[in-house]
């Protein structure tokens, strides 16, 4: 395994993340594929073997038990200041709006209930899991920020946003004296390559962190043409993300393919292999103990500048799908809330 640095912090983290979104008790979940706590320990295990010291998980996984999984399971297996911990937070509800929580209140209310699943006194890094259009900025931040002064929280990230986004509230932070965005988790694989366009140049420049998700698609990037398995045909919201663009990625997923037999690697390999020269350390979803097993092999599997040209090269634009999809009509409707928030500037 090889080790990074995780943007502007000072964490050491391992360049494959283990996402546990997989991990947690189905009946609390929307997912039918998730994997009970005894299998989830087996592979939290293994990817600690394999010098996985980076793991991701969130409150909304399954009610919070993916939560309660992984910190059973770190608990048992490793020392707390050897494993860097994210989870993250939704906006806040409509329910809690009527009732006049504050942005600040509910990040508090949240993290304290992640930090009770989780079964420890901080996070390594807490994610503003998707843009709030209901609440201020200011507030967002200053809530973050209120955590990170008081050791329970020590960096935070971002998630599911646009470039102008992760620039305004990290010029906003700057100015007001706040903790700023370290990381950024996006959609962004060999098939789904939108992030190029603003988000990715302004990382570079910023020294901002990208550990994107879905990064084998959901197991497209994993699975030979014909190849099925129980994620891909139970996963409605992946199904969603990429069935509408399956045509045109199919000449993509051949390439891999082909180059996966032609160096008798897997193709899990070598769309990591891509994806890990772009970025800091993608997010890699775990079900199995192959499956962070081939993430892991991957970080030593290094192509030929030509042979990623050539993984490239069949990519035509696509349409921005799932929550950045809503994401682009919540701006369009929510552009008043940004005058509230500017109040603070």
């Amino acid at each position: 395994m090889n080790y990074t640095k995780l943007g502007n912090s000072d964490l050491t983290v391992s360049r494959i993340c283990m996402g546990c979104m997989g991990f947690g008790d189905a009946a609390h979940g929307q997912h039918s594929w998730t994997v009970d706590e005894a299998h989830s320990r087996e592979i939290i295990r293994r990817g600690l073997e394999l010098g996985v010291n980076f793991f991701d998980t969130a409150i909304a996984y399954q009610s919070g038990t993916s939560e309660q999984y992984l910190g059973r399971a770190l608990r048992d297996f490793a020392k707390r200041d050897e494993v860097v911990v994210a989870t993250k937070f939704l906006p806040r509800t409509n329910e809690e709006i009527a009732a006049g929580v504050t942005g600040q209140q509910h990040i508090r209310t949240m993290l304290e209930k992640s930090l009770k699943n989780l079964g420890m006194d901080h996070v390594d890094l807490y994610i503003y899991h998707m843009w709030d259009y209901q609440t201020p900025l200011y507030d967002i931040l200053d809530g973050l920020n209120q955590m990170v002064k008081e050791g329970k929280a020590r960096y935070i990230g971002i998630s599911n946003c646009f470039a102008w986004q992760l620039c305004r509230a990290n010029d906003l932070a700057d100015r007001e004296g706040f903790s700023k965005f370290v990381s950024v988790q996006g959609h962004y694989n060999l098939i789904f390559r939108e992030e190029e366009r603003e988000m990715a140049p302004f990382c570079r420049q910023e020294n901002i962190a990208m550990t994107p998700y879905s990064a084998l698609a959901g197991g497209r990037l994993s699975k030979h043409p014909g190849e099925t398995s129980k994620r891909l045909m139970e996963d409605d919201y992946a199904r969603l993300k990429y069935e509408g663009s399956a045509d045109a990625d199919a000449p993509i997923i051949r390439r891999v393919a082909e180059l996966a037999d032609r160096h008798g690697v897997s193709m899990t390999e070598v769309s990591l292999a891509w994806l890990l020269t772009k970025v800091t350390a993608p997010v890699v979803g775990a079900t199995k103990l192959h499956h962070i097993e081939g993430a892991a092999k991957a970080v030593d599997l290094v192509l030929s500048p030509e042979e990623y040209a050539w993984l490239e090269a069949p990519y035509v634009p696509h349409p921005l799908v799932g929550v950045m999809a809503q994401n682009t009509a919540a701006a369009a409707k929510e552009d008043h809330v940004w005058s509230t928030g500017d109040q603070k500037l």
